[in-house]
């Protein structure tokens, strides 16, 4: 790395634009260069501007442009829009196989959807690297700025240069010094709230140069934002699954590593009363029916002590609690909400078997139609082998039953009934208001006895330990915010000349009238003419200027 020597001869970094010592430009561009530009990072060099050979210079350069990362925010919005077109996995029926779902909900539209992860964006491994391209080009960005600005504002000389002086904004030449003036505008600056530092006569007064970090204080706050995004994809750290538990039905809760059992004691509707609660509900129970007032499920937490995953002969139970809607059962960083219910859901069906010719019926027998038997034996000489069970029968398919999902929606069954007349079996398909004999009339026929139903509880189990990263990343990025946005930093130099005059000049990343005010605030018990500001000076020549053409254009003409 070769290294520039400023005519004062301090040694600076290559890449640097201005001397870190008197703050000469050190290159003809930094000449040329407006002084806003020069000033964003106290003229230090920056890595990305100053490697560029390896291919991990070419890496930190890609990241660290500004450009890149706002490209890379602008399609990971559009492929989140683009995510909101159809229904996210999480949002459909955990019945149905997504890979049919969107082909025949959206046709050529929906399978391309699919294909390309859509469905579930926010796991799709295409979107997790945008996360972490964004992520990266942050953390990049902002090293490439915050080490050299760091550096610069930490060694801040306070003799600095007339060149320098002169490419301020604020800037004006005094013919005259006098300690007693001197004395009067250090005095002002620090009832300003100015940090004053002296060297040689000359004076560097500074206040809010913290505001300088608010925007890498905002990068950090989304750096831990993301992490706690990124850290929900992580097993045991976030959880949101749906579980359908039916009334007395003891099943495994999602995301405990089957350590956690609920059992389901019954399931509660409460409607409101057409009656009692007319003057309220009254109108729209008129337009749309019944209104649920609550539902609810009494469940009883039991946890398994030891035993393999899964096994539920050794339960204990933990604690009973009612999980209603807004009321959630809480319970080892686990939450179940009550978000929905079907009603009137088969849980088994009896049948009988009659002889067609005389009448006799030998049953009856009961199909539970959540685990149905092989086999029912009625007695010794008549028995019912089950051969197949479509639990929500949708109709035949190339001579097939089809049964979409496992829910006992609609339930047909493929019988063979074995008699002493049929040794071999005589086979009936039976369903809903079906019953048919595909192989022939049989001399004996299935006749339906009851229904017994019940109710299923939808709940939605959450575990969210990422919840406090996340909250700790938008108050440390609104931190950043504030920082930035209602302070900024301030700098006046004074510089006593060789000719006994005196040099003026100041600096702000934002806000010059601020400045401004304090500066008039400080010279004006000095006698002294307020510093002017060179860009509304130029813009005053500029206007006039104009204004003399146009007059000698009218004079012309």
């Amino acid at each position: 790395m070769s290294e520039i020597t400023c005519k004062c001869g301090h040694v600076n970094p290559e890449g640097t634009e201005l001397c870190l010592s008197c703050g000469r430009a050190l290159t003809t561009d930094a000449e040329e260069k407006k002084t806003s530009d020069v000033m964003r990072y106290e003229g230090m060099a920056r890595r990305s501007q100053t490697y560029n050979g390896s291919i991990i210079d070419k890496v930190w350069n890609f990241f660290s442009s500004v450009k890149v990362g706002v490209w890379l925010i602008v399609i990971t919005l559009s492929a989140s829009a683009l995510g909101t077109i159809f229904p996210q996995v999480l949002f459909i029926s955990p019945l149905e196989a997504p890979e049919v779902y969107y082909e025949e909900r959206y046709g050529v539209a929906g399978e391309i959807y699919y294909i390309l992860g859509f469905h579930d964006l926010y796991n799709s491994w295409w979107y997790l690297l945008l996360i972490a391209a964004i992520g990266t080009s942050i953390i990049i960005a902002s090293l490439d700025r915050v080490i050299p600005l760091y550096k610069a504002l930490k060694h801040q000389r306070v003799n600095r240069h007339a060149s320098f002086m002169k490419r301020q904004r604020i800037y004006t030449e005094y013919p005259l010094y006098s300690s007693d003036t001197f004395s009067k505008i250090k005095d002002g600056l620090r009832n300003k709230r100015y940090r004053i530092r002296e060297e040689d006569g000359n004076l560097l007064a500074e206040k809010g140069r913290f505001s300088r970090w608010g925007p890498y204080v905002n990068h950090t706050g989304l750096i831990i934002f993301l992490i706690g995004a990124m850290l929900r994809f992580v097993p045991g750290m976030y959880v949101d699954e749906v579980m359908w538990i039916r009334e007395g039905e003891t099943m495994a809760i999602p995301g405990t590593d089957q350590e956690y059992f609920l059992k389901s004691e019954g399931f509660t509707v409460e409607t409101y009363d057409a009656d009692e609660d007319k003057e309220v509900f009254g109108a729209t129970i008129d337009r749309v029916g019944a209104i649920a007032k609550n539902f609810q499920t009494d469940a009883i937490l039991l946890k398994r002590e030891d035993g393999v995953a899964g096994d539920s002969s050794n339960l204990v139970e933990v604690e009973e609690h009612p999980i209603r809607v807004n009321q959630p059962f809480k319970f080892d960083n686990f939450a179940l909400y009550q978000v929905d219910f079907r009603q009137g859901e088969f849980r088994s069906m009896s049948f009988n078997l009659v002889q067609k010719e005389s009448g006799d019926s030998f049953g009856p027998f009961e199909i539970d139609l959540t685990q149905p038997e092989d086999e029912y034996q009625l007695d010794d000489d008549h028995r019912v082998e089950l051969m197949g069970y479509y639990p929500d029968f949708s109709g035949f398919e190339n001579g097939e039953p089809q049964s979409p999902s496992p829910v006992p929606n609609n339930p047909a069954f493929l019988f063979k009934l074995f008699s002493p007349e049929h040794p071999d079996g005589e086979v009936a398909f039976i369903a809903i208001q079906q019953n048919l004999e595909p192989l022939g009339e049989n001399d004996y026929q299935l006749s339906f006895n009851g229904v017994e139903t019940r109710d299923v509880s939808g709940l939605t189990v959450r575990k969210d330990l990422t919840l406090w990263i996340l909250a700790l990343g938008g108050a440390i990025f609104m931190i950043g915010v504030v920082q930035g946005a209602y302070w900024n930093h301030r700098r006046v130099w004074v510089k006593r000349t060789e000719e006994g005059g005196m040099l003026v000049s100041g600096h702000t990343n934002k806000n010059w009238f601020g400045l401004r005010k304090d500066l008039e605030a400080a010279f004006t018990n000095t006698g002294l003419e307020q510093p002017k500001d060179q860009h509304e000076q130029n813009l005053n020549k500029v206007s006039a200027g104009g204004a003399k053409e146009e007059e000698n254009r009218d004079t012309t003409s």
